[in-house]
């Protein structure tokens, strides 16, 4: 039974929707939900990541010997993706230095192919749970017009049902069908917010990873021609 003009409220409309509306509304408040924890924790991860990576910059550049930044896998931890992006460089730089035979050309080929790498995974982990962002904002609207049009069919076969129809047996229909398109204007726009700044900032840091792997494979390569002409001096 539908709530008066005078005693609607919101939990009252919700109450009195149909059930198809309700699960459409719990729906939408589930996704709102994961919007939010996903808005939280991509918040807080990159911001640990923009952190770390000043941190390494800093002690990268302000290093003489790149030896000394090395530390084994395991203590590195995942925020530090400049720190992982440098440790598959310069292992790989170690590594096919040791080949015997090998050209310079080639140990600096090898490792641009290793950052290439490193820095595909770190991309992809800063745009974990982007995708979900995306969908829930572009979704949502859509999943509470749905739930809005059926309780507006559903009041309008109500009326047909009543010999006259007044404000107050329409309003309450009309009224807890909408609040399923408000539901999901909620759980979207957030979302749509979220992605869209959380997109610029990956966008962002995955340049930085990019400029900093350039930076680092042109340290490697002068180390490479300075070994090579103490070489050839001696």
């Amino acid at each position: 039974m539908h709530s008066t003009l005078e005693q609607m409220t919101v939990w009252g409309l919700i109450g009195d929707a149909s059930l198809l509306v309700q699960g459409v509304m719990l729906v939408l408040l589930g996704a709102s939900l994961l919007s939010w924890y996903l808005i939280v924790e991509r918040g807080a991860t990159l911001r640990r990541t923009e952190l770390r990576l000043r941190d390494f910059q800093q002690r990268f550049r302000a290093s003489g010997d790149l030896t000394q930044l090395q530390r084994p896998e395991a203590e590195v931890g995942e925020d530090a993706a400049l720190e992982r992006i440098f440790q598959a460089g310069y292992q790989s730089f170690g590594q096919l230095r040791r080949e015997p035979g090998i050209t310079g050309e080639a140990v600096i080929d090898g490792v641009e192919r290793s950052l290439y790498v490193a820095i595909a995974e770190q991309e992809e982990r800063l745009e974990k749970g982007l995708a979900v962002l995306a969908t829930i904002g572009s979704v949502s609207p859509y999943i509470g017009l749905f739930g809005t049009v059926w309780g507006i069919m559903n009041s309008f076969i109500g009326l047909s049902q009543v010999q006259q129809a007044t404000l107050s047996t329409v309003a309450p229909g009309i009224a807890e069908a909408l609040i399923a398109t408000a539901i999901g204007l909620f759980a979207a726009i957030p979302a749509v917010i979220a992605y869209n700044r959380f997109a610029a900032r990956a966008q962002s840091l995955t340049a930085r990873y990019y400029a900093f792997g350039n930076e680092l494979q042109a340290r490697l390569q002068r180390r490479l021609h300075g070994a090579a002409n103490v070489a050839v001096a001696a």
